[in-house]
């Protein structure tokens, strides 16, 4: 089944989602590079995490959020989420008439291009490592990189704890690291959304001769490039109607706006709570 907006234009939002509070720092990168952007948020708080289920059911779930979003009306949509990327991307954009982009893609395209000694690390869920779509867009870029993938399921719940300059979050990350840091990686992309948050214990651990690629930041910047290549780029001379940032999610909505108030250059005021579930199966 083909899904259709109705009605696309420039002022209309950018639908962005992930299985929790992880896709903030995309959302972050997208209010900070494309600021007269409008976006629409869901948090699957109720069934995060993505990383440890099947791929079937990632698919199910994603679905269901971009039907979710398009009855928002966006013009675009972001998976912010490895997991979801790496899991559900191929299955959505074929029944999509708008534009779609995830995360992997654009994370993948900076560090083949960076790195010098071909040997990138990637750390992630173990549902994105497991996939290896990683490895793949990568030496699609250039087949003789070599490419060393990390599972790092502590991450997640150190940084929703708050954890991010915590000591036992850098022991963690130093055990994490250091099998990656012995096959003499140059580039280590940071394949969660979480993970960013805690970019500078990252950069703390592997010294300055390792890269650092933050697929949330790549990302904004590749959406950037996505909307005026559509002619879709919002050039701030629109009036929109409506709030500008919205936020939903499929359960914890105080949790969440707090966690949300502590990482976004912006007051999140209200997060509505919405049954996921009602959107198709």
């Amino acid at each position: 089944m083909s899904i259709i907006i109705e009605e696309t234009h420039s002022s209309a939002p950018i639908g962005v989602f992930d299985s929790g509070v992880g896709g903030l720092t995309v959302a972050r990168e997208i209010m900070r590079n494309l600021p007269d952007e409008r976006i629409v948020y869901f948090g699957d708080t109720a069934r995060v995490p993505y990383g440890s289920k099947s791929q079937e059911t990632v698919i199910r779930y994603s679905k269901q959020i971009v039907r979710f979003l398009q009855t928002q009306h966006v013009k675009a949509i972001v998976i912010a989420c490895n997991t979801a990327s790496a899991l559900a991307l191929d299955a959505i954009e074929g029944e999509l008439d708008i534009p779609i982009l995830g995360v992997l893609r654009p994370g993948a395209k900076v560090a083949a291009e960076t790195t010098k000694n071909k040997r990138v690390g990637v750390i992630a869920t173990e549902s994105t490592i497991r996939s290896g779509m990683y490895g793949r867009y990568i030496k699609a870029h250039d087949p003789e990189i070599t490419v060393y993938g990390k599972a790092c399921p502590l991450f997640v719940p150190l940084v929703e704890e708050g954890w991010l300059k915590d000591p036992v979050t850098e022991e963690v990350a130093r055990r994490y690291l250091k099998e990656l840091l012995e096959k003499n990686i140059d580039s280590l992309i940071l394949g969660c959304t979480h993970y960013p948050l805690i970019r500078s214990l990252m950069r703390k651990i592997v010294g300055d001769k390792v890269q650092l690629v933050n697929p949330a930041y790549e990302t904004a910047l590749e959406l950037g490039r996505l909307l005026t290549r559509e002619g879709l780029a919002n050039d701030g001379g629109t009036d929109c109607a409506g709030e500008k940032y919205q936020f939903f999610v499929s359960d914890a909505a105080e949790k969440f706006a707090e966690f949300a108030n502590s990482i976004l250059p912006y007051d999140v005021k209200k997060t509505r709570k919405i049954n996921i579930e009602e959107y198709g199966a």
